[in-house]
C-alpha cells in the first residue's frame, strides 16, 4: 500500500494508494484522516516531498495515525533530503540542520528509508535504515536522450566519487574533474578549474545532485567553453532553479526529475521518479 501525501507526486504508479483527507487549521496545524479500511498487516509506504517543516509535519502526524491503527510495517520515500547541503558546520553559529530533521525522522522508527540520489554519506550515515537510490539510471536516460556522444563533467570534488559510480554503470563514459572555490562566510563562487587543457569540441554533460540558484554550473561553463567544449547540457536530480532558468541559458538542454517540485511549462526536461525506481 501507497501513502502519498503529495497527491501530485506518485513514484511508485503499480501499487495501490491510500485513501485520505490533509488540511491545514487555522492556527497552522496539519492534520490529517486516513481511511481505516485496509489490511494493517500489509507494508505501508510513505512518499512526500518534504520542502518545509510543515511537510514533515504532515509526515510526522501520518505515521502517527497509522501506528494508532496498528500498521506492522511502515517505509518512507522522501526522493529530496531537506538540509542536506547543511552537513557540516562551516562557521561558529551554523546549526547541522541535517542532523535535525535525520533525529526527526529517526524518532518515527520506519523500517526503511528510501532517499534519491543524497547529496553526501552523511545523510545515509545519519538515518537509521537508509537506502539510497543511486542516479544512475536517470543519468543514462540524459543521455540517450541527447542522443550524442558526451564527456561527463564533475563540477567539483564533492561530486567525483558519485560521477565515477555513473561511468562505471554506463560502461566507462569518460570523466572530467573540475573544481572551484567557496567563500564560506559569503557563499561567493571563484577559481573555476577546468583539468583537460581541450575537450576537442565534444559535448559536456554536468551532473550533480541539486541546482539551487546554478552559480556553479554557470560558472563552470564558461570555463568548460573556454577548453574547447561542443554543446553543453546539465543534468541535476533535484531541481530547485531559484533564479529561473534565463540564468542557465548557456546550456543547450536542462535536464531534472520531479523530486524536489513539478515543472510545468518550463525551460526543462524533466524525468518523472517513476520511471527511473
Amino acid at each position: 500500500m501507497i501513502l502519498n501525501l503529495d497527491p501530485k507526486f506518485k513514484p511508485f504508479t503499480n501499487e495501490k494508494e491510500m485513501v485520505f483527507q490533509s488540511f491545514t487549521f487555522s492556527g497552522g496545524e496539519p492534520h490529517i484522516k486516513i481511511d481505516p479500511n485496509f489490511d494493517v498487516n500489509q507494508k505501508v509506504i510513505i512518499t512526500h516531498r518534504l520542502n518545509s517543516f510543515n511537510d514533515l509535519g504532515l509526515l510526522c502526524i501520518a505515521v502517527d495515525a497509522l501506528r494508532r491503527m496498528y500498521v506492522k510495517q511502515i517505509e518512507l520515500f522522501i526522493p529530496y533530503f531537506p538540509a542536506a547541503r547543511q552537513d557540516r558546520v562551516m562557521i561558529k553559529g551554523e546549526p547541522l540542520s541535517v542532523k535535525v530533521y535525520a533525529d526527526i525522522i529517526n524518532a518515527m522508527q520506519l523500517d526503511k528509508v528510501f532517499v534519491f540520489d543524497a547529496h553526501s554519506e552523511v545523510t545515509p550515515a545519519l538515518v537509521n535504515n537508509c537506502e539510497v537510490i543511486p542516479n544512475h539510471t536517470f543519468i543514462k536516460t540524459v543521455i540517450k536522450n541527447i542522443g550524442n556522444e558526451v564527456k561527463l563533467i564533475s563540477p567539483d570534488g564533492g561530486a567525483l566519487k558519485k560521477i565515477y559510480k555513473v561511468s562505471e554503470f554506463l560502461g566507462g563514459v569518460e570523466v572530467v574533474e573540475c573544481s572551484k572555490s567557496r567563500d564560506v562566510k559569503t557563499g561567493r563562487l571563484s577559481g573555476f578549474k577546468v583539468y583537460n587543457d581541450d575537450l576537442q569540441g565534444v559535448d559536456c554533460l554536468i551532473v550533480d545532485d541539486i541546482c539551487d540558484g546554478g552559480g556553479t554550473f554557470v560558472g563552470l561553463a564558461a570555463e568548460l567553453k573556454s577548453k574547447n567544449a561542443g554543446k553543453l547540457y546539465l543534468a541535476v536530480s533535484h531541481g530547485i532553479f531559484n533564479k529561473g532558468f534565463e540564468v542557465l541559458d548557456c546550456f543547450e538542454k536542462i535536464f531534472t526529475t520531479n523530486s524536489f517540485k513539478d515543472f510545468e511549462g518550463e525551460s526543462v526536461e524533466v524525468i518523472g521518479l517513476d520511471q527511473l525506481i
